[in-house]
């Protein structure tokens, strides 16, 4: 009779058999991605896998342990799929991030048939099929509610310990994370896998429907152009007193209005959301473009960036396709995302429009990236964040090239929008959360709106308008994300139940 293998012998041979062999690929990237010494890199290694065996054996212990050998069942089928993974990024030298496990779920069988090659049975085989069999035919001891308490309290523990010890290395990790998580198994499709179901389910959620509006007389054409910034911070632009030039055109405009603000949120897709909602809510209320393109507002959104609610209108155009058609204003950056704007509000039969542009102008972790190269006017950089932990001058240098940029796209506009005689034009520009740039030790942004530094949520909230046709409130404090509902609102002239006129950054006309 065959013995009875104990529980916590079953899942740690599966645990370090998965990680043997399933993540010399990862591996193989900490080693050769890192620039520490041998001995750091070693280490690192290391603890990173000692924080992978134990939560694959807590994960493998816990799901044989509560559901017996349907856990079991699930325990092989990773094997499998495992070894599916790793041939990829071996054989094809790929990652299963969101958008390789999207092109997955999309592929038609005709096309995925093509992969199944001798090679990759026989890998599937000896890599897959071989360790499931043995899990699904070894007899195991379950052991006992108090062992498995004991158990899981000492793998969760020891993946918290050596997870604490390598927490200095978290900036790399941010670096890398997109490559890393990409082959990492099994997490890399089982999370990324989730992302995909998470996003379609958004995308396809039922709004609540707000109220109806209706549409007040306009004495001309109205158009509104809506910049959502990223990660523009407000201590870092010239309008509202820091000392370096980083808005060079702006300043010099005596028809622009520059309201302190505060972001509802420190990431984009919280942050985006506030900014497309009338007031807090826990469900999904009808998006900004969606409520006014419903009402027969000519809506455009056009994005280089992610993270909005799901938007409903006609007219939705990424930078990619915008480069298409504007390539004269391709800069390698985000001039085309402002191209042609003045041209569309010409051309529209609409009286009342509204153009959200969602940039990516300032984000991290490579400032440097993110303008042309006649933009660097503070040098030198730090050209990643990662090196801008040892050099703040060098990084706050990198981030502020990225604000004179975005003062020069923002000029352009309303340059563009003031030729436009025959409508009132008014733009409005809004950072979704602000950054830190090495303040108290932190960088980037994202840290909960309850314990976040000042420098990750208040951003600039700057006002067009051509001819002044519409007043700016004097506000006795910041606005806040929900002012651009009920402001677009006013100026587009629409009427709802839902507008507050106290959330309106304008004098109610």
């Amino acid at each position: 009779m065959k013995k009875e293998l104990p529980l916590i012998a079953f899942a740690a041979i599966i645990s370090i058999w998965g990680l043997l062999a399933y993540n010399i690929p990862f591996f193989q990237f900490v080693m050769s991605h890192n620039d520490a010494g041998l001995w750091p890199k070693i280490l690192l290694v290391g603890g990173l896998g000692i924080v992978m065996a134990a939560l694959n054996f807590w994960v493998c212990y816990l799901l044989v342990f509560l559901f017996r050998y349907v856990g079991r069942i699930l325990v092989a089928a990773a094997q499998v799929c495992n070894a599916a993974g790793v041939y990829f990024v071996v054989i094809y030298r790929t990652i299963l991030d969101g958008t390789m496990m999207e092109n997955f779920y999309n592929t038609r069988w005709s096309e995925a048939s093509s992969f199944f090659t001798p090679m990759m049975l026989l890998w599937l085989i000896i890599g897959g099929m071989l360790p499931a069999c043995w899990i699904l035919m070894q007899k195991v001891n379950y052991g006992t509610w108090k062992r498995f308490g004991i158990v899981s309290g000492v793998a969760i523990g020891i993946s918290l310990l050596f997870a604490g010890a390598n927490f200095n290395q978290f900036l790399w990790f941010g670096k890398h994370d997109t490559e890393l998580g990409g082959m990492l198994m099994p997490w890399s499709y089982v999370v990324n896998s989730g992302r995909i179901y998470a996003q379609h389910r958004a995308a396809n959620a039922k709004e609540e429907p707000l109220p109806d509006a209706t549409l007040r007389p306009l004495e001309q054409p109205t158009a509104v152009v809506l910049v959502i910034g990223e990660s523009g911070r407000r201590a870092n632009f010239q309008l509202y007193g820091y000392p370096r030039p980083t808005n060079p055109l702006l300043s010099q405009r005596t028809d622009i209005h520059a309201i302190p603000a505060n972001a509802c949120a420190t990431y984009t897709t919280a942050a985006v959301r506030a900014m497309m909602q009338p007031a807090p809510s826990r469900t999904l209320v009808e998006a900004l473009p969606n409520y006014l393109f419903r009402h027969g507002v000519d809506v455009v959104w056009r994005t280089n960036n992610w993270g909005e609610p799901p938007v409903h209108i006609d007219e939705y155009v990424t930078l990619k396709e915008l480069k298409k058609q504007y390539p004269e204003a391709d800069d390698g950056h985000e001039g085309s995302l402002f191209a042609g704007i003045k041209k569309r509000i010409e051309s529209s039969a609409a009286e009342r429009i509204l153009i959200i542009l969602h940039t990516n102008t300032s984000h991290g972790a490579q400032y440097s990236a993110q303008y042309p190269e006649r933009f660097e006017v503070f040098t030198p950089v730090a050209h990643n964040v990662e090196d801008g932990v040892k050099n703040i001058h060098g990084l706050t240098n990198a981030y502020d090239n990225t604000i004179v940029y975005t003062d020069y796209l923002l000029n352009n506009l309303i340059d563009s929008l003031a030729a436009i005689p025959d409508h009132r034009t008014a733009m409005i520009y809004m950072s979704d959360h602000g950054e830190s740039l090495g303040e108290n030790g932190l960088f980037m942004h994202g840290v909960p709106m309850a314990t976040a530094p000042k420098e990750q949520y208040e951003v600039p909230l700057i006002v067009w308008l051509n001819g002044n046709w519409r007043e700016v409130r004097d506000l006795t404090e910041p606005a806040n994300s929900f002012a651009i509902y009920h402001s677009v609102l006013d100026l587009l002239g629409i009427d709802s139940p839902i507008y507050e006129q106290q959330k309106d950054i304008f004098i109610y006309d």
